[in-house]
């Protein structure tokens, strides 16, 4: 049976401290997972002079299908971890258009405690957040799109039980350190130059250049930008809050 164990976050304000209680779900299951790969993500964090808690970046890529997991450092920029396959996920290159396209999404997304989901059916899972304002405003449907274990998806992004576990642990870690939430940026590939040329008369083109401002700025800045949506298009914001 499900629980929630309380965790406190210590939120620095400008009138001084500022103590906040988040109820964070868990289950024995993902509990279990955890404290078995603890150790291994410890001892390799460390080992690239990083550390078990510390904010996390995910960057998923269709092509080739990998899942990159980023961790900040000491100076604020992030480093990356490691590279898990993933396992499956449904469609092709572009985004999710609506509910039962059976297409995986592509966009910025991001995941707080509540999106967590140590009870999943595909053994843990997250929920990235589709549909964003983005999508929403470009009259996208679907939900409950996650990436989660169990190697089967028609729309989530589909890892191995043991990636999930590494993968799952590691953003709880970070959550429960205080990060309020982890970017999950997901992309049909990297966006360079070389690669969004051979792809001008698609239809997804125009999306995909607009990605690109986004994919460009972590590339050069080691830090995942805040996305906003003005205008029907992402735009690099200010703020330290995503868009909901």
């Amino acid at each position: 049976m499900g629980k929630f164990k309380l965790v406190i976050f210590f939120l620095s304000i400008s009138l001084g401290v500022e103590t906040l209680a988040v109820e964070f779900p868990t289950s024995e299951r993902a509990e279990r997972s955890i404290e078995r790969v603890e150790p291994y993500l410890k001892k390799a964090l460390s080992n690239l002079g990083l550390k078990y808690g510390a904010p996390i970046f995910i960057r998923i890529f269709k092509d080739p299908g990998i899942l990159e997991v980023w961790v900040e450092s000491d100076d604020g920029t992030f480093v990356k971890f490691k590279n898990y396959e993933i396992c499956t996920f449904s469609g092709d290159l572009g985004p999710k258009v609506k509910q039962g396209d059976k297409q995986s999404p592509e966009g910025f997304y991001f995941v707080n405690a509540g999106r967590l989901n140590p009870w999943s059916s595909y053994h843990l899972s997250f929920n990235i957040g589709y549909p964003n304002k983005y999508d929403r405003e470009h009259g996208r449907t679907g939900s409950a799109l996650m990436v989660h274990g169990k190697c089967v998806s028609i729309g989530c992004y589909a890892m191995t039980d043991a990636y999930i576990n590494e993968i799952y642990a590691l953003g709880v870690a970070a959550l429960k350190s205080g990060q309020p939430f982890f970017r999950v940026h997901s992309f049909p590939f990297k966006l360079e130059n070389s690669a969004l040329s051979k792809y001008k008369s698609n239809q997804w083109y125009p999306f995909w250049l607009n990605m690109k401002e986004g994919y460009d700025y972590f590339n050069k800045y080691k830090q995942p930008p805040n996305i906003e949506v003005a205008n029907g298009k992402y735009v690099l914001g200010a703020q330290s809050t995503p868009d909901k």
